[in-house]
């Protein structure tokens, strides 16, 4: 596919864009599967091949990340949105202190709310004051050695805020949600007892979410949760306990094999992935305030670069522009507004290229 198609202009925040051998690769399969014959939409997800990807698709992440032996390896259903309630309903439910939780962003606010469904919930920094435009410096952060566990959202996608350091006290387990940064570079997923990251963003389409979760944590849940909302009975049945999205997770395989064969890894991954960011984010600086970052210099994503115009007119007039340019997915969140350019994994240099020259374009042609 050549630059200049919508599919290698995909700015989207999720659905993100997939890797172009990906794309070819599900376009194949939608017909038939070469191995199988059959249509990647019509395989019972209770064939030997599908229990065949599944054991592939977990041995590539488990490889990619260098992933302890005590890690489960699960493909769920629910997005992220299901774990802002299971993590709590198996790790804090009946307990007497409070989970520590960070509250950093719009999807930070959206796991708060349901974990104090669930037990106590103590809120260690809150970006409220600051309109969520950085992250907690270390001397601002105290955490309980009493707590359950530590929850946190490794990127934030609608602010462009991202974690570049692991947060926490070594013997308090650890739950990060990494939906939107989930292989894009190396975690230390050692340091963690729960990761978890809908695919959506770097590693697949929407439909599947993926969860390592480590044993002591599964064989600790209580024991009275709904079967569809415990990890154990997941685990017994090898992300297999209902129908699965078969072709969700096919994609997921694809990805890890690309990140394998074509990337080398996540450490080549991280690497593309922060020149992207560098040149993107150095852009918007270097426009003598026609954009602007939301967030602070140190916290921005490498992930989602959320900025500003100076004002409502010109920002209309960007985004029309940028449609018939070839791009798609600029338009900040919803409750955030503004513009906002992902860059995810598949997203190549020479997309990104291409939108600094756009944006310089703009400028020009738009001043104040």
């Amino acid at each position: 596919m050549p630059i200049n198609t919508r599919n290698a202009l995909n700015f989207s925040g999720g659905p993100g864009a997939l890797p172009e051998i990906v794309l070819r690769q599900v376009q194949t399969a939608i017909i038939a599967v070469p191995e199988v014959g059959l249509s990647i939409l019509g395989i019972s997800h209770r064939s030997d091949w599908f229990a065949g990807i599944v054991r592939e698709t977990e041995e590539n992440i488990r490889a990619l990340l260098n992933l302890p032996e005590d890690f489960h390896i699960l493909f769920l259903q629910g997005g992220a949105t299901q774990q802002f309630s299971q993590v709590p309903m198996t790790l804090l439910r009946g307990r007497r202190h409070a989970a520590d939780y960070l509250d950093t962003g719009y999807w930070s606010r959206k796991v708060i709310a349901e974990a104090m469904r669930e037990g106590p919930v103590r809120v260690v920094w809150s970006g409220e004051r600051c309109g969520y435009r950085r992250l907690p410096r270390e001397e601002e952060l105290t955490f309980s050695p009493d707590a359950p566990y530590l929850h946190y959202v490794s990127n934030e996608t609608v602010e462009g805020l991202q974690f570049h350091r692991i947060l926490g006290r070594d013997d308090v387990p650890r739950v990060c949600d990494m939906s939107s940064d989930f292989l894009s570079k190396p975690c230390q997923a050692d340091k963690f007892s729960l990761i978890y990251a809908h695919a959506q963003k770097n590693i697949g389409p929407a439909g599947v979410t993926i969860v390592l979760v480590r044993d002591n944590v599964v064989q600790s849940a209580p024991q009275n949760l709904p079967a569809f909302l415990d990890y154990r009975r997941h685990v017994e049945a090898h992300s297999n306990l209902n129908t699965p999205p078969v072709f969700a997770i096919y994609v997921v395989l694809l990805v890890t094999r690309w990140l394998r064969d074509q990337i080398g890894g996540l450490d080549n991954m991280a690497r593309i992935n922060h020149r992207k960011a560098q040149r993107l984010h150095a852009a918007i600086d270097d426009s003598d305030g026609f954009y602007r970052h939301w967030g602070d210099g140190d916290d921005r994503s490498d992930m989602n670069v959320a900025f500003s115009l100076p004002d409502a007119a010109r920002e209309k007039r960007f985004f029309a522009d940028a449609s018939l340019a070839g791009f798609s997915g600029l338009e900040g969140h919803r409750a955030l507004g503004g513009a906002r350019a992902s860059i995810y994994n598949a997203l190549e240099p020479a997309a990104v290229e291409r939108l600094v020259e756009f944006l310089d374009d703009f400028r020009r042609r738009n001043p104040r």
